[in-house]
């Protein structure tokens, strides 16, 4: 599938300066994935292309292979065939002598630091405050000097409404506050490439909102490429460029939001559709 030009420019905020002035989105590029869990096939010879910038949802049922997408990108779960591409560089392979062959670990892990991931359940060190929760990585992957981190930590905590937070532990913290912190750790790593999955499906009804707020905030005025799995089809029909539904480990259907939520062309997409609002 080609990059699709007609993706909106959009010019960073002050959420994505505190992240870093001069952050680009990348590229993501699947070509005949295939991941199976024993006879399971999650991911059936997957063909997917997301352009650098690019906004995409990704809907469909429980079990479609939605979440391994993501995590197959984070490097927790290796593919057993085909090759994934982010910003132009083989994540699982490396060209030698012409030819492309498995990636040694530290290839793996270079290409890897261009991703950052929001997990549903928040993965919070809980005895970390929100401040050592959000500057660690930086400190231990990046490099950063502990000034420097915590500077980083300080402002992207503020970015996401938790100045007053930063002294915390997660165990006094709301559900949408600490995704919230979770939110500000990703970006802590200036990563080209965010993935969101499911975020706010662990939160109370209450809390939906504020974490939504940020995420339509790094949607609107970021740079960086975003892959959010969600079933709040009202938020996808709002922030994505491209909604892609899923179903049995392939791409069932895609196009902009309008038209997926507005006039599916594929009678799975409308069965999904139909039950999941007639659900909500």
């Amino acid at each position: 599938m080609p990059d699709n030009p007609d993706v909106p420019t959009r010019k960073p905020s002050g959420l994505v300066a505190a992240a870093g002035d001069d952050l680009e989105g990348a590229n993501v590029r699947f070509e005949q994935v295939t991941k199976q869990f024993g006879d399971l096939v999650v991911l059936d010879q997957l063909d997917m292309e997301v352009a650098p910038g690019e906004k995409v949802v990704i809907i469909g049922p429980s079990g479609s292979g939605k979440t391994t997408i993501l995590r197959v990108l984070m490097t927790l779960e290796r593919p057993e065939g085909g090759t994934v591409e982010v910003g132009g560089d083989h994540l699982y392979h490396e060209q030698k002598n012409g030819r492309l062959v498995p990636a040694s670990d530290k290839h793996v892990r270079q290409v890897r630091r261009k991703i950052s991931m929001v997990f549903q359940h928040f993965n919070l060190f809980p005895h970390m405050t929100a401040l050592d929760n959000v500057a660690f990585a930086p400190r231990k992957v990046l490099g950063l000097s502990k000034d420097e981190a915590n500077e980083r930590a300080t402002n992207l905590l503020e970015v996401v409404g938790l100045a007053d937070k930063v002294g915390e532990h997660p165990s006094r913290l709301s559900g949408g506050q600490k995704q919230r912190v979770a939110i500000a750790r990703a970006l802590a790593m200036e990563p080209e490439v965010m993935l969101f999955d499911e975020v706010t499906s662990a939160l109370d009804p209450e809390l939906v909102g504020e974490v939504l707020g940020v995420l339509r905030d790094l949607a609107e005025n970021t740079a960086m490429t975003m892959l959010l799995v969600t079933h709040e089809m009202g938020f996808a029909r709002e922030i994505g460029d491209r909604v892609m539904m899923f179903d049995a480990g392939r791409v069932v259907e895609q196009g902009p939001p309008e038209q997926i939520f507005s006039d599916p062309q594929e009678q799975r997409t409308r069965d999904f559709l139909r039950a999941v609002l007639d659900r909500g």
